[in-house]
């Protein structure tokens, strides 16, 4: 990890900067839209379950430059708990200097500290960029795709 910037667990008082983040990821995907009170609320239920929920930021200079999420469920599948990570997100001139992949590695510790069987990722098909990221972090794509209904 590198001395200009460190990963920590977020605290309540890092929501304003992290709707800020959301909003930049956001921005990207087609699917979601920015709404602050939304995006408040859901990281506030983030923050108030620390057994199950997990936010992971990275801070240069005091402040927050990068996040990422993961939330514990239970898979029939694997007869167990999984993680599905999300908001994955580096400002931009904050990019290729490590910190998405260490923000990913310490989300991963801690699903695996969890005793999680498989870490899953959600991410916009159409952002080819983190995709690559992704895959030279070793995660494979599945056959599965993900649908929602609202």
């Amino acid at each position: 990890m590198s001395s200009s910037y460190t990963i920590r667990r977020a605290q309540s008082t890092d929501i304003p900067r992290l709707i800020e983040l959301l909003g930049i990821l956001f921005s990207l995907e087609k699917d979601f839209s920015v709404d602050e009170s939304k995006q408040r609320k859901g990281l506030e239920m983030m923050l108030d379950d620390n057994d199950n929920r997990c936010i992971m930021v990275a801070a240069s200079h005091h402040q927050i430059v990068g996040m990422c999420t993961a939330q514990i469920l239970v898979s029939t599948a694997e007869g167990g708990p999984v993680a599905l990570i999300e908001d994955v997100i580096v400002d931009k001139e904050h990019r290729q200097r490590g910190i998405g992949r260490d923000l990913l590695l310490s989300i991963e510790t801690w699903a695996i500290e969890k005793g999680t069987k498989r870490l899953q990722l959600l991410a916009d098909r159409n952002n080819t960029p983190a995709l690559q990221f992704y895959k030279s972090m070793s995660w494979n794509n599945t056959r599965l795709i993900c649908l929602h209904k609202k």
